[in-house]
């Protein structure tokens, strides 16, 4: 007798990412390591750690996430990963390929922010300098 497998959504701040029927394993990371989820595992839940969330379907084989830091909760058959992030690719290479095109966007989004808030700051002293020689 076969079993329906898992239902897994990946859930982003203010999206649903990914919703897969029929899921057959899943492994995900956390800071102490690794583990996997089998259908009749027991209901749990874990902090993720930045890293890979591989998932496993009939249909789609070995399926694997680059996912940030979240939260994995599994309620029976439903299992609900909620995290900051996800990125998604056909194969290992090119979604390391994703994640490394991800962070240098990051990186320069980052660094437009940290000179706007400088000039803030700046501009800020400047006046709260002024005020206090008043």
């Amino acid at each position: 007798m076969s079993h329906p497998g898992m239902t897994l959504k990946v859930l982003l701040p203010f999206q649903i990412f990914a919703e897969k029927t029929g899921v057959s394993r899943i492994v995900a990371e956390t800071p102490e390591g690794a583990f996997g989820l089998l259908p009749h595992r027991l209901d749990c839940v874990a902090a993720l750690a930045p890293g890979i969330l591989i998932y496993e379907t009939d249909l789609e084989g070995e399926v694997c996430l680059a996912v940030d830091e979240g939260i994995l909760v599994k309620t029976g058959a439903d299992v609900l990963v909620s995290v900051r992030r996800a990125l998604g690719a056909e194969d290992l290479g090119q979604l390391r390929a994703v994640v490394e095109q991800e962070f240098l966007t990051l990186d320069d989004h980052e660094q437009s922010v940290r000179s706007v808030m400088d000039k803030l700051e700046t501009g800020f002293l400047r006046r709260f300098a002024t005020f206090q020689h008043e």
